[in-house]
């Protein structure tokens, strides 16, 4: 066996293994041996570049390239579903389904309602083609380079089992488990960054990031709930379903066939409860008539399918007193009102204290000391306060009723209101202990600085002692040695991590990427206008604009060059420069088709900037043809005809990818 045919062999027992590990939770080898084994193929993928497939299991981490998601139709509409919260509406679903059949026996199908984004995926020859938001219903985007980083969805199925179409499309939920949902907010909240509310809305944030490295990084799952295609023979959903199963689709293993109203009403009881224990959020039973012949009989609504009803399960909420409304101010200067309340049992869990998230929704729930709201947890996670209890009144008296504090409760400047934002601000960065504390953890976590060792206590204990008031004070602190250790490693760190650590509003990490790039050095950045800034890919006007602010306070420029004096490193150095710069030298592109991640003109300018040439037409010449969808089919036949290689959109950017 050659090396390209060992390449072949080791996907295919690698997407197994992935299949094993992920879907059945049944692995078969060890994770030091599922490594080595990866590593065997990017190491021979590195060899081969010609044998790139963006479906291979190395391509599951992601990738840091950025770019904005194309918006596609969809071959079928993704319709919702009709919502219900009551059983005697699923009666009348049932009825309707029965009249309108005739009185013919059917049967349906429950199963449960996960609380994701809806996704769906085409498959070619036993190959993820193209994945896609339900957007509109109507159109979706494309999200297929985030999609190949979760380890649940398969890259590519078993072939060898009979009924396998050559081309389908199936669709089901894209999730965030409760583990990695805790994890991920234990990390924001490390960092002081917000958290996010449920797992829902991390789903859907995650799944649109830019960065398919984030995507990978943040543990995402998918279930998958509905099969369509021309060439399934089979008329049962469920059957359709298991068959699915079969050829390596994760799929719920609580699916149930109901021929009866009591079955239906066993099955939503018996969840309604025991949801609580499934690794992933669930907000409802989904039912559908099972036979596709009579699906098709029934039709649709200009919205919603009549063959399916999604029954919803009321969100837990519990009723106590509020006593008191309290104002917390976060790393970046957010002021977030605090519901203290009367301890209730909510969940299983004792709660005294609820979020009122904002000024508007505090404004919305008109409350008053002494009120009875209603609280609840917001995936089931983090207590919120939904509303007033209504079988109670409130005090009258207009000196109880609770609005937002005008000044910063910790250091008493002015609250400022970004327009970018439905939340007021400390604009006092330099002085308010808990933003002073907030970016001191901020500069040295992980994804920053990563001075592992100096965390959040051993922060307090220095501001608290005067012997830090910045960041750039953090070297001049005689640390014993392992920690000095630390912070003289955190030199090593390159220019696009400084940049982040130095918590600059709305600049995360793959802003302070782009303009490390962009910029090469800080003097650049910091002399940049706004003009050249919003020139820069991906830079809007909010972080244009907070990256102008940072550099106009000479407090912050003081901290820079306290920071440079150090040692820290504030340019893209000459060697990382030529990287980029000669990753493509000597080579000549033709650009032909429409793109997804990035414009024309914007490859045009990868092209340049990382040393190659931009050709109008193709000839023996011409290094390569960078083709989008709809390529002229001139351009295709002559660059066949040539031997010239033709690089998807995918691979130029694994070929300018800096690692």
């Amino acid at each position: 066996m050659n090396e390209r045919e060992y390449i072949l062999k080791l996907r295919e027992q690698l997407h197994r293994h992935n299949y094993n590990y992920y879907v059945l939770s049944a692995p078969t080898i060890s994770d030091k041996q599922f490594d080595e084994m990866l590593k065997e193929l990017q190491l021979l993928e590195s060899r081969y570049p010609d044998m790139f497939d963006p479906n291979s299991p190395t391509q599951r981490v992601g990738s840091d390239i950025g770019g904005d998601f194309q918006s596609v139709p969809h071959k079928r509409p993704m319709l919702s579903l009709s919502n219900t919260y009551n059983f005697e509406e699923v009666r009348d679903f049932y009825n309707r389904v029965s009249d309108a059949l005739g009185g013919k026996s059917f049967q349906l199908c429950a199963e449960l309602k996960y609380d994701g984004l809806s996704i769906s995926l085409h498959y070619h020859n036993g190959y993820l083609k193209q994945a896609l938001t339900r957007g509109d219903g109507v159109f979706g985007d494309d999200v297929t380079v985030n999609v190949r980083t979760i380890r649940s969805i398969p890259l590519m199925l078993n072939t060898d089992i009979a009924g396998l179409p050559e081309d389908f499309e199936i669709r089901g939920e894209i999730l965030m488990p409760w583990s990695s949902f805790e994890r991920l907010n234990k990390e924001r909240a490390e960092q002081g960054e917000d958290l996010f509310a449920n797992p829902r809305n991390a789903a859907s944030g995650t799944l649109k990031s830019k960065d398919s490295k984030i995507v990978a990084s943040r543990g995402l799952d998918a279930y998958l709930y509905y099969l369509l295609s021309d060439n399934v023979s089979g008329d049962g959903h469920f059957e359709n379903m298991q068959l699915a199963r079969s050829w390596g689709f994760q799929v719920s293993p609580d699916m149930r066939i109901c021929n009866t109203l009591e079955e239906l009403w066993n099955f939503i009881t018996f969840w309604d409860v025991n949801r609580k224990s499934l690794p992933v959020a669930t907000d409802g039973i989904v039912i559908k008539v099972n036979s596709l012949a009579q699906q098709r009989v029934l039709g649709m609504t200009a919205k919603s399918p009549r063959w399916a009803i999604a029954y919803k399960f009321q969100a837990e909420q519990a009723s106590t007193i509020l006593r008191e409304v309290t104002f917390q101010v976060g790393r970046t200067g957010v002021v977030t009102p605090v519901a203290n309340l009367d301890s209730v049992l909510l969940s299983g869990t004792m709660v005294h204290r609820a979020t009122l998230h904002n000024a508007d929704i505090l404004e919305s729930l008109d409350l008053h000391i002494g009120d009875h709201v209603l609280v609840e947890k917001g995936g089931e996670i983090i207590p919120k306060v939904v509303g007033k209890d209504k079988d109670f009144g409130h005090v009258e008296l207009a000196e109880h009723k609770i609005g937002f504090v005008k000044r910063c409760p910790v250091c008493g400047s002015l609250l400022v209101r970004s327009n970018a934002e439905a939340s007021f601000y400390c604009p006092n960065d330099a002085e308010c202990y808990p933003q002073i504390l907030g970016r001191l953890e901020h500069f040295v976590s992980r994804k920053a600085m990563n001075v592992g060792l100096v965390g959040p206590e051993i922060i307090a204990q220095l501001v608290n002692q005067g012997l830090v008031h910045d960041i750039s004070d953090l070297y001049n602190v005689p640390f014993e040695k392992k920690m000095a250790e630390s912070l003289l490693k955190s030199k090593e760190v390159p220019f696009e991590r400084v940049l982040f650590a130095l918590g600059i509003r709305f600049v995360g990490e793959i802003a302070a990427k782009t303009l490390a790039r962009k910029f090469k050095n800080i003097d650049n950045l910091m002399s940049a206008s706004l003009e050249s800034l919003l020139e820069t890919d991906g830079i809007g006007n909010v972080i244009a604009e907070s990256v102008i602010n940072f550099f106009s306070v000479d407090t912050n420029r003081l901290i820079i060059e306290k920071l440079r004096l150090v040692g820290l490193r504030f340019a893209i150095s000459d060697a990382e420069i030529g990287v980029l710069q000669d990753v493509l030298n000597g080579q000549s592109f033709v650009i032909s088709g429409v793109f997804a991640h990035h414009s024309r003109d914007e490859y045009k300018r990868m092209i340049e900037q990382y040393g190659g040439k931009n050709v109008g037409s193709i000839s023996s010449k011409t290094s390569f043809v960078l083709a989008g969808d709809n390529m002229g089919p001139s351009k295709y036949e002559k660059a066949n005809k040539l031997g010239i290689k033709i690089l998807s959109e995918d691979e130029f950017l694994e070929m300018i990818s800096v690692r």
